[in-house]
């Protein structure tokens, strides 16, 4: 509605990703060479990552327009997906029809589709954007993938596109070995102070603004400030600023105008209160960190963030291995003992039936001698043979192992329930 008021042919700042408006920044040009020289050269994985907003998915579709014929081009948003349908959802996207319920059928047809592809000098590009939220077994899957591979080149390429924590995803020692296949990344950062301020005038002029500069650099600077150089928050605050403007039929947006586009938002509750940075005249001096000394920074830390987790990962290995082994080794002794007390108890209850034969002798023997008139006291016959009875039968009995101490209790509540 504005676009007549302040001389454009279009709106200059939408949020849908449109190639045509990006903005060839010294990190875009960057970003867009690596992925360009991976693709050229058969790379098997090349990885994006950048900061929500940071102008990822306006760069793929620039790449991709940019490509020639000979590439046949599958984008993938959706990832929340298991393992399987990942499989069914690229051959969707190549428009393959995939089986419901065969997944070997599945990859024999893709693989088919492959090498036709590379048979007639076609190469075939999978991008996978928002690859942050893959499960580990998904991006297993694409690991597997990209086996499909002649004695030279790669069938299938494959490019993942996310958020930071994407990195941190692949650096999960699970996923050593996919890792180890990314051979190009690159990480897009945010835009600079005076980067966005061109950024602004690019995209106005872009849009077929002529003449004058329609925000005051103090605007800019707010703007800069606010957004933190991510060209979505950017393209909002921009938007919204023109808005106000042109109801107010004022031509030159200043920082008044900006800073009340901010606290509308903030009370509106679209922005979190106290997300906006206070006027930079009000900050104490600080040292500026230069900008190559500040990515390298990031990147020290992002490598000593992975090495942690892999420690972490590793000393939680070791103690579970620790822990199975000690189960074990108790489980084993105490079929040990088990089977040392089932053979003490077998030994002893064949002393009992030897001990229960003898008694039936000695009865016998003396039944005889009473039928030949030989005088014996029967009392005493019967208490011999119950004191011999007596002593077989505590003999016979097995003896409890002894109770441990309530610590080993413990253990063995840990182990057993």
């Amino acid at each position: 509605m504005y676009k007549e008021f302040f001389r454009l042919k279009e709106k200059p700042f939408n949020i849908v990703p449109n190639p045509a408006y990006l903005y060839p920044s010294a990190k875009h040009r960057m970003a867009l060479t690596y992925l360009e020289y991976g693709l050229s050269e058969s790379i098997g994985f090349i990885l994006l990552t950048g900061e929500i907003g940071i102008g990822k998915t306006t760069l793929i579709r620039r790449l991709l327009s940019n490509l020639d014929s000979s590439m046949e081009t599958a984008v993938l948003s959706n990832t929340n997906l298991s393992a399987d349908d990942l499989v069914k959802q690229v051959m969707l996207e190549f428009e393959l029809e995939p089986d419901a319920h065969d997944k070997p059928a599945n990859l024999e047809k893709l693989n088919s589709f492959l090498i036709d592809r590379y048979s007639r000098d076609g190469r075939s590009l999978l991008i996978i954007d928002e690859a942050q939220n893959l499960s580990l077994p998904a991006l297993e899957e694409l690991r597997m993938l990209s086996n499909l591979q002649t004695h030279e080149d790669n069938l299938l390429q494959i490019m993942l596109v996310g958020q930071p924590e994407l990195r941190s995803r692949i650096r999960d020692p699970r996923l050593a070995q996919l890792a180890q296949r990314i051979a190009v990344s690159y990480h897009l950062s945010p835009l600079g102070r005076d980067e966005t301020k061109e950024y602004i005038k690019y995209r106005l002029k872009k849009a077929g603004r002529e003449g004058g500069d329609l925000f005051t650099p103090e605007a800019m600077d707010l703007i800069f400030e606010k957004s933190k150089g991510v060209p979505r928050s950017i393209n909002i605050l921009c938007d919204t600023a023109m808005v106000y403007a042109f109801g107010d039929e004022t031509e030159i947006i200043d920082r008044s105008l900006v800073k009340q586009v901010i606290t509308d938002r903030e009370e509106e509750g679209v922005v979190p209160e106290g997300a906006v940075w206070v006027d930079s005249v009000n900050l104490p001096e600080t040292r500026a960190i230069p900008e190559g000394d500040a990515l390298n920074r990031l990147s020290l830390l992002e490598t000593k963030v992975g090495e942690l987790w892999s420690m972490v990962g590793q000393q939680g290995r070791e103690i579970q291995d620790r822990l199975s082994e000690d189960k074990d080794r108790l489980v084993s002794s105490l079929q040990d003992l088990l089977e040392e007390e089932r053979a003490k108890s077998d030994r002893l209850y064949l002393k009992y039936l030897s001990s229960l034969e003898k008694i039936k002798a000695l009865k016998k023997s003396l039944s005889d001698k009473n039928g030949q008139n030989h005088q014996t006291n029967p009392s005493q016959v019967e208490k011999l043979i119950s004191s011999i009875k007596s002593e077989t039968e505590d003999k016979a009995k097995v003896k409890p192992v002894p109770a441990e101490d309530k610590s080993q209790k413990g253990i063995f509540r840990r182990f057993f329930g």
